[in-house]
């Protein structure tokens, strides 16, 4: 039930999510080696989970392992994260299940990160589309 909540919320959000904020571009994340996202548990502990990131169609995909979905789906915050990239970090992210895009993701993975030859032979259950809310703030530069 949980789940469909949140994609509920998610779906939602994605269409009232009129324009990015200062600072994401399809480039920022086409540039950058990993990124970070921070979840939280119920108990309010939180961590920073470091991904491999790729962008398709303008739009950043993270491919989790079992470690960071689980994260993910314990987060007391969902379905948003926070996110960095180099020096900018961005609150109130949605991290949007995009299983549809898993094939896609993998083979862009596969494209940009030479490890991938290894890595991809892991279990991957959960691939995702980040995607700035209408209220994402930016912060470094």
């Amino acid at each position: 039930m949980r789940k469909i909540i949140l994609a509920l919320v998610a779906a939602t959000l994605t269409a009232a999510a009129a324009e990015a904020p200062p600072g994401w571009t399809p480039e920022l994340f086409k540039n950058a080696s990993t990124i970070q996202f921070y979840t939280a548990d119920e108990t309010g502990k939180g961590h920073w989970s470091t991904v491999w990131v790729v962008v398709i169609d303008g739009a950043p995909y993270i491919r989790l392992g079992r470690r960071a979905a689980s994260r993910i789906d314990g987060n007391a915050n969902a379905p948003f994260v926070n996110i960095k990239v180099g020096n900018n970090e961005f609150d109130h992210v949605l991290a949007q299940p995009a299983l549809e895009m898993a094939d896609k993701v993998a083979s862009a993975m596969a494209d940009k990160y030479t490890m991938d030859l290894f890595v991809r032979f892991m279990d991957h259950p959960l691939t995702m589309r980040l995607v700035p809310a209408p209220v994402a703030i930016p912060h470094g530069g």
